[in-house]
């Protein structure tokens, strides 16, 4: 039993820890009352008044309301996208990204954001900021620039210590877990870069470790217009705070532009930067506007800004795909890195399946996965799913890979979150079938109704969930078996293919903990 002075001792401790912690929740929400930016909104096109208008608004005029498309699977293509609409801009660049990596391609790509700049172009560039603690030099550097204006999506006051960041982030964990997962580029209001990418060496074929696959639309036309009236609802709502609001600029020296571009010099100029920027030079983009397929049904998708406030619920963009899939009256094909579909939908595919529709579900085997939480929540819906008739597939680690890594990647993961519904309804965004991409991030994509990129991205998934690039569930005599061609030979595993202990014991430890909801 505790004594009095225990007691009052414990009681006085929780009182502060309780006091400590409202103080900094109300802290928090004054000062992003205080330091909200100040409104701006997309630049009018006009014709002919950059490079970008010349080469695309005689293509719009004669597709009035539609939306012209090209599915970007190669990670060097998706580099040179984003390189070659930075270079030919003349009017704005928005840029959108859960993150954006301080490695080679992170500065090659930015360093063409500062030559845009420095051409008149207007930057606007909003980062969530879970992953930009440390790099506060670099975005003020930036953000000194008069043409670049920076934003941090729901941003820790805690700039440069960790301990005090840590502080801050347990205690506003509701809100601080919540992140800006979308992935968006618009350059001058006439070209949509929008899906899976973020920036970074492992998205553009640059890493040494492990590359993704994965997928963007590039898109011109009408579409454009609603990507740009989302990246505005977000660069002007109250989760979105300047760079400089952040930091008492007064009693700090604002670091220099001109040594951060020299650094992104040296970078561009090195023997990586070089070689990979010659390998990229063998993927044109823009210079081919006859690859763009045209269709008036793409719409461009969002959860609002206010999802990352737990508010606006009746507007989260989970509802509408569940809807959508839900609808299926043939068939379903799912790509999702991060599956987690949980009761709700393990229910639904069941059901589904039980009427007759072909469901077939892509994700990362263990052995893949660069989540390994993610795949122990994973875990318990394998078998219910694939009793149902569902056919479940696990992309391989690229044991035997289609082409060779730029710099020697051994490893490959999928990172691609893409659905067909009936081969008809095609979707390419940031949105996994998991709790956080439903209920806690902010995530966004393309819909579309485009028989030819509907057919390329048919033909990806084919690929993908072949029995020579992934594992294919089936059961045996209850248990769960996974099956894959190999040299010509048909192979079957009774345990996780390729898995080593030190993935298969933390995977399955944390299937027993009670936190699906927050992966």
């Amino acid at each position: 039993m505790l004594d009095g002075f225990h007691i009052w001792a414990f009681s006085g401790a929780s009182i502060l820890a309780i006091a400590f912690a409202l103080a900094t929740i109300y802290a928090y929400g004054s000062a992003g009352q205080r330091k909200q930016g100040e409104s701006s909104q997309a630049l009018p096109v006009r014709p002919g008044e950059t490079p970008l208008d010349q080469a695309i608004a005689p293509l719009a005029e004669t597709h009035q309301g539609e939306s012209g498309l090209l599915l970007l699977t190669s990670n060097l293509a998706a580099f040179r996208a984003r390189m070659e609409t930075a270079q030919a801009a003349g009017r704005s660049l928005d840029l959108q990204y859960y993150f954006w990596k301080n490695d080679m391609t992170g500065r090659l790509l930015i360093r063409e954001v500062i030559a845009a700049a420095e051409r008149g172009v207007r930057v606007r560039l909003l980062l969530d900021d879970i992953n930009s603690f440390g790099f506060d030099p670099s975005l003020l550097a930036l953000d000194g620039h008069p043409n670049i204006a920076v934003r941090l999506f729901n941003p820790s006051r805690s700039r440069s210590n960790a301990f005090r960041r840590g502080i801050e982030l347990a205690a506003r964990y509701f809100t601080a877990t919540r992140r800006m997962h979308n992935k968006c580029w618009i350059a001058d209001g006439r070209v949509l870069i929008a899906g899976g990418r973020n920036i970074g060496d492992e998205y553009f074929d640059a890493s040494r470790e492990a590359n993704f696959r994965d997928a963007d639309l590039l898109a011109v036309g009408s579409c454009v217009a609603e990507a740009e009236a989302i990246f505005d609802l977000y660069w002007n709502s109250a989760a979105a705070l300047p760079i400089r609001t952040l930091h008492k600029i007064r009693r700090m020296r604002r670091p220099r532009l001109s040594r951060l571009v020299r650094r992104l010099d040296e970078s561009k100029s090195s023997e990586a930067g070089r070689l990979f920027l010659r390998a990229v030079s063998k993927f044109p983009v823009l210079s081919a506007p006859q690859r763009l397929h045209w269709s008036s049904g793409v719409d461009v998708i969002a959860d609002p800004p206010e999802k990352a406030a737990g508010q606006a619920r009746h507007q989260w963009m989970g509802e509408q795909i569940n809807a959508l899939m839900a609808a299926a009256r043939q068939s379903l094909l799912i790509s999702s890195p991060y599956f987690i579909p949980g009761t709700a939908c393990t229910a639904m595919l069941t059901a589904l399946a039980e009427n007759g529709r072909r469901i077939r579900v892509l994700t990362n085997s263990l052995a893949a996965t660069d989540v390994l939480a993610v795949h122990g929540a994973y875990a318990r819906y394998r078998k219910p799913l694939v009793t149902a008739g569902i056919a479940l597939h696990e992309l391989k680690p690229e044991r035997k890979r289609r082409r060779a890594s730029l710099f020697g990647s051994r490893t490959a993961s999928l990172h691609t979150k893409a659905f067909l519904i009936d081969d008809e309804l095609g979707f390419v965004g940031s949105f996994n079938l998991d709790p956080r991409s439903h209920s806690i991030n902010t995530e966004m994509g393309v819909l579309f109704r485009c028989p030819h990129i509907v057919e390329h991205l048919r033909a990806v998934f084919e690929l993908e969930m072949s029995p020579e690039a992934s594992y294919q569930l089936i059961l045996r005599e209850g248990r769960l078996v996974w099956r894959e061609m190999l040299d010509g030979r048909i192979l079957e595993h009774s345990s996780e293919p390729l898995a080593p202990l030190r993935r298969i014991i933390p995977a399955r430890i944390i299937a027993l903990l009670p936190i699906e909801s927050q992966l």
